[in-house]
């Protein structure tokens, strides 16, 4: 598989995306807050969603006063191949197997 993100935050992004279809930033900044416990700062975490856009991955359109993100169809297949890859260290760790 080609390289995708080395982020963990950004492919957080991108899975959240995958779940949710388009979300408003606050919203995507919320649920990550949720899930890691912890407050993100803005900067870095508006500074992952412009990288995700000028990567590619994420679209961004502006809804009155929200900014509103979307998976790009490159997004979404980077998303497809990191889950079956996730999947694939899973059940070879359950097996006792090495994986590449």
């Amino acid at each position: 598989m080609s390289k995708w993100l080395q982020s963990g935050r950004r492919r957080d992004l991108c899975f959240l995306l995958a779940a949710n279809g388009e979300m408003r930033s606050q919203q995507l900044k919320s649920r990550l807050e949720s899930h890691y416990d912890d407050r993100l700062e803005p900067k870095s975490f508006y500074g992952s969603l412009s990288a995700l856009v000028d990567a590619g991955f994420v679209e961004k359109r502006t809804e009155g006063i929200h900014d509103v993100y979307a998976l790009t169809e490159a997004g979404e297949r980077g998303v497809r191949e990191h889950g079956a890859w996730v999947r694939e260290c899973l059940e070879a760790a359950e097996a006792g197997e090495e994986t590449e």
